[in-house]
């Protein structure tokens, strides 16, 4: 285990709270959107009200609010989206961070200080809607987090630099139109080096190119402990 994944589950021995605080640790539920859920094999779970119901079904009989996961988790949820399933390209469909699905306008809580190093409107379908990017220095390592599917006025009033701490609201969570065409949720994902991306960085892979994203893209979990 390298210095950087020992500082990160080091940062907190207890869960990390990344959506309103009103909503306990016992409301979230564990959530399976991968390809072998022979559950969605009959589902067009490309459709935003398909998934919501799907979503709503295994949060009903849970009695959650909130359900959760995806890391690594290989998906037919993209499959509609031209950008994922090009005839020029592998087929990308392996999940980098985790989502967190809950109703839209549920605030978003920050898990660790950081600043803004970026932030973007994402609105090609499939993308991420409005994202933002938080930079974060942990002992000698930098790093990043990044929130995709927020609502548009997640982005008001920011600017590079400004700073957030640990617990502060950083937005809310977007509605299907708002997040090119999801159910409402925050995909919250952590990166290791931007590779250049400003407001944006890729939160899906295709198997060929999966060690590399596994090794920039460590288990959010690590740090949030689910």
């Amino acid at each position: 285990m390298d210095a950087f994944i020992k500082d990160l589950i080091s940062v907190s021995d207890t869960t990390i709270q990344i959506l309103d605080k009103n909503l306990g640790t016992e409301q979230y539920v564990p959530l399976d959107l991968s390809k072998n859920n022979v559950e969605l094999y009959n589902l067009n779970i490309t459709e935003p009200t398909v998934c919501q119901d799907y979503i709503d079904k295994v949060l009903g009989y849970e009695k959650g609010s909130v359900a959760f996961g995806g890391y690594l988790e290989e998906r037919n949820l993209y499959s509609d989206k031209e950008s994922f399933t090009s005839s020029t390209a592998p087929v990308r469909n392996i999940h980098l961070g985790i989502d967190f699905w809950c109703q839209a306008y549920t605030k978003v809580m920050v898990p660790i200080d950081g600043i803004v190093h970026s932030f973007k409107f994402n609105n090609v379908p499939g993308d991420y809607g409005p994202t933002i990017v938080l930079q974060h220095s942990l002992n000698n390592h930098t790093f990043y987090t990044l929130y995709g599917h927020l609502s548009l006025s997640s982005l008001d009033n920011l600017k590079l630099g400004k700073a957030f701490y640990t617990g502060e609201v950083l937005g809310v969570l977007g509605t299907p139109d708002i997040n090119v065409n999801y159910a409402p949720h925050l995909h919250f994902q952590i990166i290791r080096d931007m590779e250049g991306y400003l407001g944006d960085y890729p939160g899906v892979c295709a198997k060929n190119k999966l060690e590399h994203y596994k090794g920039n893209c460590p288990d959010p979990n690590l740090l949030l402990k689910f």
